[in-house]
């Protein structure tokens, strides 16, 4: 069953009026893992477990984009949930997860656009709860407009991450290196949580989808004996 973020994108393609057109569309590309089907590393996706969930809010196109590394989340950690960023409605399916009693969630945000009083720096979780990572998943303009003008996450408590980590992605470019993609917050996130091994493979997934994305647009093979690619294997295979 395609998961939560595949879900998405089908739906927002249904719903459009007229053809998305991400750079480089008109290369053919798995409709799995988005890379080019020369380049597919769906024989790679690693297996791991965690216990910890996440919620992705996006923005409308992000699920569109082949380079979106929320979809990467969702490849690693069987409890995502997706939904689309709406600023005058809420669907009720993302209201019912926030109130769901088996988690504990938490927005991840920079504390500073948050009250102090919400801001918190590490995971602790009752007993009994898992953690609910909520992220958004945008450019970072969006994201602190999705933020403020979402009244429904006010009452949540706000996770500030402070990495002494600059980011990896090389996809999209960021006027700031100190911002990291989605996947890599979520990978953050995992570690905090104490799902170690879910943490590494999300990591060890995005530096290998980085590198087929990257091979396919340079006509470069990759090398699948290389230090990714055995990291990756030793995760083991779905």
């Amino acid at each position: 069953m395609p998961h939560a973020v595949a879900r998405l994108r089908d739906a927002r393609l249904a719903r459009s009026a007229k053809p998305f057109v991400a750079r480089g569309s008109r290369t053919p590309r798995c409709a799995r893992c988005r890379v080019t089907n020369s380049h597919c590393l769906c024989d790679w996706l690693p297996r791991v477990g965690a216990q910890s969930a996440m919620c992705l809010i996006m923005h409308d196109i992000e699920p569109l984009k082949p380079s979106n590394t929320g979809w990467l989340i969702a490849d690693i950690v069987a409890d995502t949930h997706a939904f689309t960023w709406q600023r005058t409605d809420v669907e009720p399916a993302l209201l019912e997860l926030l109130a769901d009693p088996r988690y504990q969630p938490f927005v991840v945000f920079p504390g500073e656009y948050a009250e102090p009083e919400r801001v918190v720096s590490g995971v602790e979780v009752v007993a009994g709860k898992r953690p609910l990572f909520i992220l958004l998943d945008a450019t970072w303009t969006e994201a602190r407009k999705m933020f403020r003008k979402s009244p429904y996450l006010n009452r949540l408590p706000v996770l500030s991450l402070h990495a002494d980590v600059l980011s990896r992605y090389r996809l999209r470019r960021s006027t700031r290196s100190e911002h990291l993609c989605t996947a890599e917050v979520a990978a953050l996130c995992l570690g905090l949580a104490g799902d170690d091994q879910a943490a590494g493979a999300l990591d060890t997934w995005l530096d290998a989808f980085t590198d087929h994305y990257l091979a396919a647009k340079h006509h470069r093979v990759p090398d699948p004996g290389d230090a990714i690619h055995r990291a990756l294997a030793a995760f083991g295979r779905r």
